[in-house]
């Protein structure tokens, strides 16, 4: 049986800032393609996978796990596994983003990258369900899960074609709410085939409440946007894209 309460609002913010990571990731990958250098193009490769594994999947999912409710039961998570789906979102996106930003674009390294990324925001979203502890057992529907992968997938890579073929403003506005779709569409199909199976006998969870994360959560992910921002807005050339 499911158990679990996923209200609204929790999902229109996990969506806005889904949006807005991936926007900004979207224009770092935007902006490593358009610079010559090897070293600058790594440099704004690793802000985009910060941006969109950390902020736009990693932090999407956090902000959409505190709907995540078992009725009568005490949810902890372990810290090391949470904080480790963060770095597995950050590295496997950035290695799909290299895959278009570091080396010539081809058909076949735009399916390869966004099969990546679409792995990433799916590996990130089942090991960071691992790091619930509470009295009983998670079990999943495994058309459902498949569905999720590829929803990932799909959504990922239509984001990249996006960003890299149709260079305009609006292009990369739209890859932005395409890849906010991959990540959230990914994240609330897993949870729909999330099955809850309460045990009672099972000691009490140990680990940390999420609530107790929030604070350094969001404070360490509004200094990395800030950072990304200035970044961007600083830099002196521009590859964002011309208006339509």
């Amino acid at each position: 049986m499911q158990h679990f309460s996923d209200g609204l609002s929790t999902l229109v913010l996990a969506y806005v800032v889904s949006v807005i990571g991936s926007l900004i990731g979207l224009a770092c990958m935007a902006r490593a393609q358009a610079e010559p250098g090897r070293a600058v193009k790594t440099r704004w490769t690793v802000f985009g996978a910060f941006a969109i594994g950390g902020v736009a999947i990693w932090l999407m999912h956090f902000i959409a796990m505190l709907g995540f409710d078992v009725p009568d039961a005490s949810i902890k998570y372990s810290v090391p596994l949470t904080a480790l789906s963060a770095v597995v979102a950050i590295v496997v996106v950035g290695a799909g983003l290299s895959l278009v930003t570091l080396v010539r674009f081809t058909k076949m390294r735009l399916l390869v990258a966004g099969t990546l990324a679409g792995l990433g925001v799916a590996g990130m979203h089942y090991l960071g369900m691992s790091a619930i502890r509470f009295r009983g057992e998670i079990s999943y529907d495994r058309t459902l899960v498949a569905l999720s992968f590829l929803i990932a997938v799909v959504a990922a890579t239509a984001a990249f074609w996006f960003t890299l073929v149709v260079k305009t403003t609006a292009a990369r506005l739209a890859a932005g709410l395409i890849m906010g779709v991959a990540v959230t569409g990914m994240h609330y199909t897993g949870m729909a085939a999330v099955r809850v199976t309460s045990d009672p006998t099972i000691p009490a969870p140990r680990g940390t409440s999420a609530f107790d994360l929030v604070f350094p959560v969001f404070v360490t992910s509004a200094l990395v946007v800030a950072a990304l921002l200035w970044m961007l807005f600083t830099s002196d050339d521009d590859a964002l894209g011309e208006p339509v």
